[in-house]
C-alpha cells in the first residue's frame, strides 16, 4: 500500500463516475433527429451537471502519466504491457458492442476503419493508444527536462486550448461537413499555416491530449505537497472559470438557437455545436483539470473503506469504462419512463430532470462497479475481460 499513489486511485474512481454522469446528461440534449432539448430548465440542467464531470476523460490520461512517464522499462515491455492491459479488453467490448448495437455486419465493416458509433465512448481507446506512442518518443526528454522548460511547452499548449475560440471570433458561426458515418465535422477556419490543403499548421504537434500527458509530467516532478489553503487558492478560481467558461458557451449557444421557444431540436450537428466550449482540448476543461488533480494529491492516506471498496474499483475501472453503456442505457431508460420528461415529469419541470441524471448515474455506477469487480475476480479470465 505504501507504494501506491492512493490519490491516483481515489481520481481513477471518481473519473469513472464523472464519465457516467456525463453519459446520464446526454439522452436531455440528443434526441430526436439528433438534437433535442425539452425545456429551458433543461437547458440550464445540462450546462451545469455536465460540465461539473468534463474532466473525466483528461483525469484518466494524467493518471498514466504520472504512474507510466517517462517510462520505467524499455519500450518493447512498455508496449506489450500496455497491450495486454488495454488492446484485449477493448477488442472483447468492441466485439460485444458490434453484435449488440445496431447492424452486426456493418458495424464489423466499419471496425475496419473506426470503433462503432453506436457505441461512441469508445474513441477514448483509440486516443489513450496515440499517447502511449508518444510516451516512448518523449521519455528521454520527459527525465532530463527543467522545470521552466517544461512550463513553457505547458504554457504554448495551454495557448492552444483558446484556438477553438480564435476560430470562433475570426470566422464568425462555423457551417459543419459530415465525417464517415455520418459524425458531424466542424469546418475549420485556417489559422497560423493550415489551409484547405494543409491542417498542419503552427500548434498542431503541442495542441490536443499532448499537453496533459506534460501536465502528468509536471505535477510527478515540479509539484510538491500543498497544505489546504494553497491548495484551495489556486483551485477553487481555477474550477470557477473553467466552470463558466464551460458553462455559459453550452448555455448561449443553445438559448440563441431556441430564440426564447423550447423545446429546440435539429439535427445531431446542432449538438455538436452546442458542445464546443466543454471539449477535452479547451481552455475551461483544461483549468477545471488542473483544479481536479490539485485537490486529489491532498488524498494522502489509505482506509479500511480504501483498501475494501476503492481499491477494487480503481482496478476495474478502465473495464467500468468499457462496458458501462450496456447498463447506463437500460437504466437510462427505466428512470426515464418511470420519471417523465420535461414539463410532464413527476417531480415538475424544474426538478425532475436534475434527480433523473443524478439517479441513472449513481445507480448506473454502483451496478457496473460491482459487476466489474466481481468479473475480474474470475480466475485467469477476468482480467483479460476487464483489464
Amino acid at each position: 500500500m505504501n507504494e501506491r499513489e492512493i490519490w491516483i486511485d481515489w481520481m481513477r474512481v471518481v473519473a469513472c463516475f464523472f464519465v457516467m454522469l456525463t453519459h446520464s446528461c446526454e439522452p436531455f440534449y440528443l434526441g430526436g433527429d439528433g438534437s433535442l432539448i425539452l425545456t429551458k430548465a433543461d437547458a440550464i440542467w445540462v450546462s451545469i451537471l455536465n460540465v461539473l464531470p468534463r474532466a473525466a476523460v483528461v483525469l484518466f490520461v494524467v493518471a498514466s502519466s504520472y504512474l507510466q512517464f517517462p517510462l520505467h522499462y524499455s519500450t518493447g515491455e512498455f508496449l506489450r504491457r500496455r497491450a495486454v492491459r488495454v488492446l484485449v479488453p477493448f477488442a472483447i467490448w468492441t466485439v460485444a458492442y458490434a453484435l449488440c448495437w445496431g447492424e452486426p455486419v456493418q458495424n464489423f465493416k466499419d471496425l475496419l476503419l473506426n470503433f462503432n458509433y453506436a457505441a461512441g465512448h469508445l474513441w477514448f481507446v483509440y486516443m489513450m493508444l496515440g499517447v502511449y506512442l508518444l510516451m516512448p518518443l518523449l521519455s528521454p526528454w520527459a527525465e532530463k527536462v527543467g522545470k521552466k522548460e517544461l512550463q513553457v511547452y505547458l504554457a504554448l499548449w495551454l495557448f492552444t486550448t483558446l484556438i477553438p475560440f480564435i476560430r470562433q471570433w475570426a470566422g464568425g458561426a462555423q457551417p459543419v461537413i459530415y465525417g464517415p458515418s455520418g459524425i458531424p465535422n466542424p469546418a475549420r477556419y485556417p489559422l497560423w499555416g493550415e489551409a484547405s490543403w494543409n491542417m498542419y499548421g503552427l500548434f498542431y504537434y503541442v495542441s490536443g491530449f499532448f499537453g496533459y500527458l506534460l501536465l502528468g509530467l509536471y505535477f510527478r516532478k515540479f509539484v510538491g505537497r500543498l497544505s489546504w489553503k494553497k491548495t484551495l487558492a489556486y483551485a477553487l478560481p481555477l474550477f470557477a472559470v473553467g466552470f463558466v467558461i464551460c458553462s455559459q458557451g453550452f448555455f448561449r449557444a443553445v438559448m440563441a438557437d431556441a430564440k426564447g421557444v423550447f423545446p429546440v431540436a435539429g439535427k445531431v450537428e446542432l449538438a455538436a455545436l452546442w458542445e464546443g466550449p466543454w471539449l477535452n482540448d479547451t481552455f475551461g476543461v483544461a483549468l477545471m483539470s488542473i483544479a481536479w488533480i490539485l485537490f486529489f494529491r491532498k488524498i494522502e492516506r489509505g482506509s479500511a473503506f480504501y483498501e475494501k471498496v476503492l481499491l477494487p474499483v480503481s482496478q476495474a475501472s478502465y473495464g467500468m469504462y468499457l462496458c458501462h453503456l450496456f447498463i447506463l442505457v437500460a437504466v437510462a431508460g427505466w428512470v426515464r419512463d418511470a420519471m417523465g420528461l420535461g414539463a410532464e415529469g413527476i417531480l415538475g419541470p424544474v426538478w425532475t430532470t436534475p434527480v433523473e441524471i443524478g439517479t441513472i448515474a449513481i445507480v448506473s455506477f454502483v451496478l457496473v462497479a460491482v459487476i466489474s469487480v466481481l468479473v475480474r475476480r474470475i480466475p485467469k479470465v477476468g482480467k483479460w475481460i476487464m483489464g
